[in-house]
């Protein structure tokens, strides 16, 4: 059996003639927008904070001088913000060759909803960035060797879709409602490579988790003043790994031609909670293809979204 490579952020090659977007302004969204540029990849750094996005790549101008970075606004909690960046990139390119869907936010204490009426979580870790591949997919289709790497987290093992009660409109419950999100995000990256392969759009499309990692995620979560944000807060130097860490495995996903359809990667130390890019583990109800084709339909019936006609327009 192939010894998995030790890899770092050294390893990356060449981004040179690539081109990215990547969601997410601050913690792994940053990081991983700083190594794809200072790879020589054009990156669009995605969210929806103007100033945090405008700091973020004048930040990264800063440290790279031959960065090619801009930033566009993306609300991923308002489809009519994920549509109209959509149509602004198609308008404005002729390809893109990676999407890594990274933004999101983690159990806000009480329910929340997107401007869409979906469960905040659902809607921005999932449906947003759902309907935002396929409005991309016109462009990946003329990307080279195109790959979409989709954010998952060690907290998915404990998620089921709650196909009853998508939205937990009946009970909310912010831990379990962020294990469905991401779960989720698992099932579509699973879903969207038995489609491209069946269909024959040539992506390779990767779920990977970052572990624990130091971020403003999970300060923001119940909030910095709750047991668990003061908890993260005085242990997090300790127990967490520094973001630039946790942006690896997406990285590797990225760019690593040992990166494998069908594989899930996350950090290879003590329970995947931190360390260099490994094989992780996926729950079996991640595996379901059955719920995953289900999940799927009902994506497309939410966002309004048909993925499939997008997905072929330069078939």
């Amino acid at each position: 059996m192939k010894k998995f490579p030790k890899w770092t952020a050294a390893d990356i090659p060449s981004q040179r003639g690539r081109s990215a977007v990547v969601t997410g302004t601050g913690g792994l969204g940053y990081e991983t927008a700083l190594e794809l540029a200072k790879h020589g990849s054009e990156v669009i750094l995605a969210g929806r904070d103007k100033d945090k996005g405008h700091e973020a790549i004048n930040k990264i101008r800063s440290s790279i001088s031959s960065a090619k970075i801009t930033f566009e606004e993306l609300d991923l909690a308002d489809l009519a913000s994920v549509h109209a960046f959509g149509e602004r990139m198609n308008k404005q390119r002729k390809g893109l060759d990676l999407l890594i869907n990274n933004a999101g936010v983690m159990t806000p204490p009480v329910r929340r909803t997107t401007k869409d009426g979906f469960e905040l979580q659902l809607g921005t870790n999932y449906l947003g960035h759902f309907a935002l591949t396929a409005y991309l997919m016109p462009l990946l289709s003329k990307g080279k060797q195109p790959r979409v790497i989709h954010l998952s987290s060690i907290a998915h093992r404990n998620g089921t879709i709650h196909f009853d009660d998508l939205q937990f409109e009946r009970r909310y419950d912010a831990s379990k409602a962020y294990a469905q999100s991401k779960i989720a995000m698992i099932m579509f990256a699973l879903e969207l490579q038995r489609r491209s392969d069946a269909s024959g759009w040539g992506l390779l499309s990767i779920p990977v988790h970052p572990g624990i990692s130091r971020t403003e995620l999970l300060l923001n979560g119940a909030g910095p003043n709750s047991a668990a944000g003061i908890t993260r807060r005085l242990l997090g130097p300790v127990l967490f790994q520094p973001a630039a860490q946790g942006a690896l495995p997406a990285l590797f996903a990225a760019t690593s031609s040992d990166a494998a359809s069908g594989a899930y990667y996350g950090p290879g130390g003590f329970m995947e909670l931190r360390g260099l890019p490994q094989p992780g583990k996926m729950a079996p109800q991640a595996l379901d293809t059955a719920a995953s084709a289900r999940l799927w339909e009902v994506s497309k019936q939410l966002t309004h979204v048909d993925f499939d006609k997008l997905a072929s327009i330069n078939a």
